[in-house]
């Protein structure tokens, strides 16, 4: 049976899942900005989002009408391949706990928020909503592509089967203040990042980088993403998932440049050509989103700088 869902006002109750991780905070920002004052707020120590009794109690409790799924455990390209087991299970736990909670507990709407690697390693470039399960995925981050494609694919059943407005969104890489620059576990852009801001600070001659270089990627400022996450959650209600990116990419050596220029790291950047690449090229097309009003608006030369600039401000904590 189809649920009549509502649009949200400034006293709706909307839990955003997550709210201290990078998209979670951003989210949080972004709907305080919009004057959206009822936010239910809950923190790992007091949640753990993969036990499912916590999750139906607090649901039970709380009564959210509108959800943002914003929390994952995330990493970049070593934490995937090292951690395959709590990548997979993990983010199927958090998804499924989310997605059956606010569906058996009446919420309103519900946005589940994925990543580009859901697409094929070899989609043709820019990569189309329809091209999700038409290849094979890239090996090293495999577990986490299937558990988006799962959580994805839950939301649209629960939509087809319960009549619940469920969404969701598909990122190109994210970046932003607050980002992850644990040299480990961190993506590409944020360990960039650190890495070259270390070797200024060292007055290191010459800084190396894992792969060749030439793989190409589409990166999103975390800021402009929760713009589409709220404008999604105010505008669109259909079960076909959409792409969210700039459209635009580049070489990680060209990045790697604009990095350094930023930072104003002035030494040599070498590539390490034994190390892997990932996905060679990962472009989104966005056409779908941008034809329905919504477009991203930082431009990655201050996104960069900006990240750097909080980095800066909180080193100590961020690494």
């Amino acid at each position: 049976m189809s649920r009549l869902c509502s649009r949200m006002t400034p006293v709706s109750r909307i839990f955003v899942a997550g709210h201290r991780g990078l998209v979670g905070s951003a989210v949080r920002r972004e709907l305080e900005r919009l004057g959206y004052r009822n936010l239910l707020l809950e923190t790992r120590n007091n949640l753990d989002l993969r036990d499912q009794g916590g999750v139906s109690r607090f649901f039970a409790r709380q009564l959210p009408e509108f959800v943002f799924v914003c929390a994952a455990k995330v990493g970049g390209i070593q934490a995937n391949a090292t951690h395959p087991a709590e990548f997979l299970y993990d983010n199927l736990a958090i998804e499924i706990n989310l997605i059956h909670a606010a569906w058996r507990h009446g919420a309103q709407k519900l946005l589940f928020l994925g990543s580009s690697c859901i697409y094929p390693k070899l989609a043709p470039q820019p990569i189309k909503e329809e091209y999700l399960l038409t290849g094979p995925l890239e090996p090293t981050n495999e577990a986490y592509a299937i558990a988006k494609i799962a959580g994805m694919k839950m939301a649209a059943a629960y939509r087809a089967e319960y009549g619940f407005s469920a969404i969701s969104l598909m990122p190109t890489n994210l970046y932003g203040p607050g980002d992850n620059f644990d040299l480990e576990t961190s993506h590409v852009l944020p360990a960039l990042i650190r890495r070259l801001h270390e070797a200024k600070i060292s007055k290191a001659p010459s800084v190396t980088l894992w792969g060749t270089g030439v793989p190409r990627r589409e990166f999103l400022h975390v800021d402009d993403l929760a713009s589409a996450a709220c404008w999604a959650m105010e505008t669109y209600d259909a079960a076909e998932h959409l792409n969210v990116g700039t459209g635009e990419d580049l070489t990680i050596a060209e990045l790697a440049q604009k990095v350094a220029q930023v930072v104003g790291y002035t030494g040599q950047i070498r590539f390490d050509p034994a190390r892997p690449d990932g996905t060679p090229r990962k472009l989104l097309d966005v056409s779908h989103i941008h034809s329905l009003g919504w477009r991203a608006r930082i431009p990655l030369e201050e996104g960069i700088r900006s990240t750097y600039d909080w980095l800066c401000t909180h080193a100590a904590a961020a690494v």
